[in-house]
């Protein structure tokens, strides 16, 4: 709510996606919540594309409108990392074609991106571009329940102005304390909402917004094939440089000492029954750098017919940032800075400036 407030000061915010076990759960109705301290509008929400190409047109003919909002609703898979929704999801401006004539236009990305869908979320890319929330509604039929305030998205519309300003409050109360910052990890590309949005819960007392980042980047399956595939060749080899075709040649051995790293290699490569060397080659190349556990896959060097990877230990690097603790107990980053602080918002909200 506090993102959906301050989303037109924001260059980035990341996207948010309610995700449920079960229909009627409410997440569509959250996301009309949400949507209502974005806009005094209601919400149009819209299926998820099927792929980039289709992603990349509806993007540019949604900001074209330049709406508050852009909702994806009830999502039947998961939320795939598509390259154009990456692109808004971290840079202030996206440019295409417009269909059906020949001119590029420019947009602004400044729109706060929602998403909803049982069971599925962010996998790939998405994961840290993505916040999720997680409705648990604990009975069986979670669409007889009954509220004691069952129009609650119409009794915020009819009083945004004073709902919007109370989201405001809270951001500015922590901008007029000095913003004093709470240790936490970062969260890269996305500094000036973890500033006006997460550090002022975080001043506050409340859970960190971004926990279910970190959750989903540990669980990306990608991350987890890698790290078994690491370590099983670690294993195998040791420190001694090995080609794509050596891997291939021993997981084919038929003895159980390479058992864990036949089955890998068929999770990553299998065509047909067998480990598709070209397939496992691109995998490892696109992994390549990446760290798990501490270990990653580096080139060899030397003059050889084709890539020789190794795995290489990797000492591990704190993802916190430096803190000072001022007296009280406050945790601070850095000098304080009370400067200006402009928030705009859409709909008529009342913007606040602390100077």
């Amino acid at each position: 709510m506090l993102a959906a407030a301050v989303r037109p000061s924001l260059a980035h915010a990341p996207m948010f996606h309610v995700r449920a076990h079960m229909v009627g759960s409410g997440k569509s109705y959250l996301c009309e919540l949400i949507t209502a301290f974005a806009t005094p509008q209601r919400g149009t929400p819209t299926t998820f594309p099927a792929d980039d190409e289709e992603c990349r047109k509806l993007l540019l003919a949604e900001l074209l409108r330049a709406p508050a909002v852009v909702e994806f609703d009830n999502l039947t898979g998961d939320l795939v990392a598509h390259k154009s929704l990456c692109t808004v999801l971290t840079s202030e401006f996206m440019s295409g074609r417009i269909l059906g004539v020949s001119k590029i236009a420019t947009v602004n990305t400044r729109t706060l991106f929602l998403s909803s869908g049982n069971n599925v979320g962010p996998v790939q890319d998405m994961t840290r571009r993505c916040i999720t929330i997680r409705l648990d509604p604990g009975c069986e039929t979670p669409a007889a329940r009954s509220f004691t305030r069952p129009e609650l998205v119409r009794d915020v519309l009819r009083e945004r102005g004073r709902y919007a300003s109370a989201a405001l409050t809270i951001v500015r109360a922590w901008i007029v304390a000095g913003r004093p910052k709470t240790l936490c990890k970062s969260l890269a590309g996305y500094g000036d909402w973890s500033d006006l949005c997460r550090q002022p819960l975080l001043w506050l007392g409340c859970a960190d917004p971004t926990v279910s980042v970190f959750e989903a980047m540990a669980d990306d399956p990608d991350r987890e094939t890698l790290g078994r595939l690491l370590t099983v060749w670690q294993s195998v080899f040791g420190k001694t440089p090995a080609m794509v075709r050596d891997a291939v040649k021993q997981a084919h051995a038929l003895y159980d000492a390479h058992a864990e790293l036949r089955e890998v290699l068929r999770d990553i490569a299998d065509e047909r029954g067998e480990i598709n060397r070209r397939k496992l080659g691109w995998w490892i190349r696109r992994h390549a750098g990446r760290i798990v556990d501490g270990r990653r896959f580096v080139r060899a060097s030397g003059n050889r017919s084709a890539e020789a990877w190794q795995v290489e230990l990797v000492e591990s690097v704190s993802p916190l940032s430096s803190v000072s603790i001022l007296p009280g107990g406050k945790s601070v980053s850095g000098t304080a800075d009370t400067g200006n602080a402009n928030v705009r918002t859409r709909g008529g909200a009342q913007s606040t400036r602390q100077g």
